[in-house]
């Protein structure tokens, strides 16, 4: 149950009523009404806007119309108290039966299931990482992969059908100078020399080296004869190079492929940008762009910075996106009558709006934040208005190692690498650590803190409370204590104040996971699983110091049971949290 939707659902039931008696008028919009935290722990458990919300329609003062309600809702089952707040809101008291029994609840039907189908089956497109497939990801590429990874897992988990994406740009003069760096690692494998100076302008990173020696094994001479002495970097690519270009390609992505498994990361399809282009993809987006009189021929205002007598204003093929919220039209065709960086991009969203999706999220570095505009301006043309769209962007990551930059890679050549940080930390503490904040916001990634075990590690902070609780778990059973069935035991001894806090943090976990899911924002779960095994902590700290709150307690098995089951639920929701991050629980620190 999420407990705010189930205390929204009975704030109107008593409106109902009241209208019912004839105490409130017919046709109150009651859809603003709703059930939340109190900013203030300490006015109660649940605050609700009806009266503020109500007042005018009902003809009423704000406060009047919240003392006539909480008249009401004092006789909703577990409300134990009832309070009217400044100039109109309502905070109630839940009673500990309550909360006893979320935990009961929890037990039960774990909790996943706890949570609101709020998807209801709509089909969801997070598309993620989609790096050019010219190396090995990089540790930038892994905040974006880890960010969209999580975010699909917590759409799945509030009943959207989720499809992950990745679009391979493999059309474009950064492939054909990819083709070109291989064929230069080609030669070396012939033995001719090659010098560092020579990769001016080229891929340089010897993880091109294995695709130049597989080309020598199956071409031979025969591919420098064919190529003959075609300058380095000619464009378009020589015949030969053709081949060579797309054998290179599927050797990254490859790589790619591997990198991403390492850090746990999986995507459902695979898209070509070269496959969507040959196919007729942007002539098709065009024409249906055009019909929709959303093109036209026209000259754009010189750029910002940029004199007017500075400028040649050329016609061109332009996108009304300023009709949709952009800042400009947007050119569609170069002066040359090539498509521009854009027009492949439109026509790929086009692609995905035929599929039938309800929503689409790109997840794109911050150094495509200039495209933001002009992409939702086209899925709204191109929809109608119909599919949501959402673009989020992740921040640069700052890798450190005690406190000292860390060096990269030689293997990539200028940058550091996924499996270089995989390697030295481990795929679930970099999968968290990228969740810990949200994704617009720089991260500073110190890989020797990261693995410290101390509070102020966040990975080692939630592990340890699994972990913690396993051991609990394992002593229990090893003294004899029945550990099966928790669910069903009696949790009547549960009455510590820090023990029904400690279920209040536990029942806020299917509003925390739906929130995030509606936001977008999947390191709400990482703040929440920090809390909530902060107040286990703390839970654990007191029992230290005071007996009477130990988890296994001599001579007293109904009172150990219950307080196992208190802890297994802390367990269960802390396992929840980081399967949705695609992190493994650990029953045991090392």
């Amino acid at each position: 149950m999420n407990v705010f939707s189930y205390f929204t659902e009975q704030i109107q039931l008593v409106v109902k009523a009241m209208q019912a008696a004839g105490e409130l008028p017919d046709g109150l919009e009651l859809s603003r009404v709703v059930a939340e935290p109190p900013r203030d722990a300490s006015h109660g458990d649940v605050a609700t806007n009806v009266a503020m919300v109500l007042a005018k329609p009902a003809g009423a003062k704000p406060r009047d119309l919240a003392v006539a309600l909480a008249g009401r809702l004092k006789d909703v089952r577990y409300v134990e108290g009832v309070e009217v707040a400044g100039p109109g809101f309502i905070n109630l008291s839940l009673s500990e039966d309550f909360w006893r029994d979320r935990l009961r609840e929890l037990l039960k039907s774990g909790p996943s299931a706890l949570i609101d189908d709020i998807g209801k089956g709509r089909r969801a497109n997070v598309e993620y990482v989609s790096a050019n497939p010219t190396g090995p990801l990089h540790v930038g590429h892994a905040r974006g992969a880890v960010v969209g990874d999580a975010l699909a897992s917590l759409l799945a988990a509030v009943g959207y059908d989720v499809t992950r994406e990745y679009y391979i740009n493999d059309a474009g003069a950064q492939v054909d100078t990819l083709a070109w760096s291989a064929y230069m690692r080609y030669l070396q494998a012939l033995g001719e020399t090659v010098d560092e100076a020579d990769f001016e302008g080229f891929y340089p990173g010897d993880y091109l080296v294995p695709v130049g020696e597989a080309l020598a094994a199956r071409h031979g001479t025969a591919l420098k004869d064919a190529v003959g002495g075609a300058a380095r970097g000619t464009n378009p690519l020589p015949e030969p190079l053709v081949a060579v270009r797309s054998f290179t390609i599927d050797a990254m992505m490859d790589m790619v492929r591997d990198d991403l498994a390492r850090l746990g990361v999986r995507q459902d399809v695979f898209s070509s940008e070269r496959a969507m282009v040959e196919s007729g993809a942007i002539e098709r987006c065009l024409a249906s762009l055009e019909e929709g009189g959303h093109v036209y021929t026209g000259v754009l205002e010189p750029p910002k910075g940029k004199k007017a007598e500075e400028w040649e204003p050329v016609p061109q093929t332009l996108f009304r996106s300023t009709e949709f919220g952009d800042d400009l039209d947007r050119p569609l065709k170069k002066s040359d009558g090539s498509w521009t960086y854009f027009a492949p991009d439109i026509a790929y969203h086009n692609e995905k709006v035929g599929r039938g999706f309800d929503l689409l999220i790109d997840v794109f570095g911050t150094d495509h934040a200039g495209y933001v505009k002009r992409l939702k301006a086209s899925v709204a043309a191109l929809s109608g208005g119909k599919v949501d769209f959402d673009i989020l962007l992740t921040q640069l990551v700052n890798l450190y190692e005690n406190g000292e930059p860390f060096r990269m890679s030689k293997r990539a050549g200028r940058f550091i690498t996924v499996r270089d940080v995989v390697d030295a930390v481990g795929k679930d503490v970099m999968r968290f650590i990228m969740l810990t904040r949200k994704s617009d916001v720089m991260l500073d990634f110190d890989l020797v803190k990261v693995k410290e075990q101390s509070k102020d590690n966040p990975v080692f902070y939630v592990q340890y409370a699994h972990a913690r609780i396993c051991s609990v778990m394992r002593n229990a059973a090893e003294s004899g204590v029945d550990t099966s069935g928790l669910a069903c035991a009696d949790l009547s001894s549960l009455t510590d104040p820090s023990e029904i806090s400690l279920v209040k943090a536990m029942a806020r976990w299917p509003r925390v996971v739906e929130s995030a899911a509606e936001a977008h924002e999947p390191h709400r779960i990482a703040t929440y699983l920090h809390e909530l095994a902060s107040d286990f902590h703390g839970h654990w700290n007191r029992g230290r110091d005071e007996p009477h709150l130990r988890f296994i307690v001599d001579d007293d098995a109904q009172a150990t049971r219950a307080r196992l089951a208190l802890i297994d639920g802390v367990r269960q929701v802390i396992a929840a949290g980081l399967a949705i991050f695609g992190v493994d629980p650990v029953e045991e620190m090392r």
